[in-house]
């Protein structure tokens, strides 16, 4: 049997993973006390959707 790899998935887990990084970052910094930076790690996780929500919200979708 002959073993192929496909590609294609590097390059969106690479953008996901400096967006995460980012955000991360932003929401962390401009956390004013510790639960705010907690929840900000959610945020961050979750940032995809996040996205996507407002995109269809301005699009009127």
């Amino acid at each position: 049997m002959k073993n192929e790899m496909k590609g294609g998935a590097a390059p969106a887990s690479a953008v996901y993973g400096l967006g995460f990084i980012g955000s991360l970052i932003y929401f962390i910094t401009t956390a004013t006390s510790f639960w705010l930076g907690a929840f900000g790690v959610l945020k961050a996780i979750l940032w995809p959707a996040f996205l996507v929500y407002e995109a269809f919200k301005a699009l009127g979708a």
